[in-house]
């Protein structure tokens, strides 16, 4: 069954180009992983440091799996100096899909 995470975290303005490095190592080696189906970030539009998270794993295993890998301790590591907070994710398990 495929999951998805989808939400949203806060990142101060001021820090978002210094955190952006970050953002693409993140990006670069979560898409590489085995299981990965989508993962991305967007900063909303009508609010600066809100930034949009959707993932699309191909298992809960493969979920699983992405939370024990060294570049998910490096970025969750990297948070508080860039004011990285209010973490708001939801995990949704799809049984079904299909385009509109």
């Amino acid at each position: 069954m495929t999951v998805v995470i989808a939400g949203t975290v806060r990142v101060p303005p001021e820090s978002l180009a210094r955190f952006k490095p970050h953002m693409q190592a993140m990006l670069a080696a979560s898409r590489a992983e085995d299981g990965c189906l989508v993962y991305s970030y967007a900063e909303d539009v009508a609010e600066p440091g809100l930034m949009r998270v959707f993932e699309a794993w191909r298992d809960e295993a493969a979920l699983q799996a992405h939370f024990q890998t060294a570049h998910m301790a490096a970025w969750r590591a990297a948070w508080p100096q860039f004011g990285v907070g209010d973490r708001r994710l939801t995990l949704y398990e799809v049984t079904a899909e299909r385009p509109l």
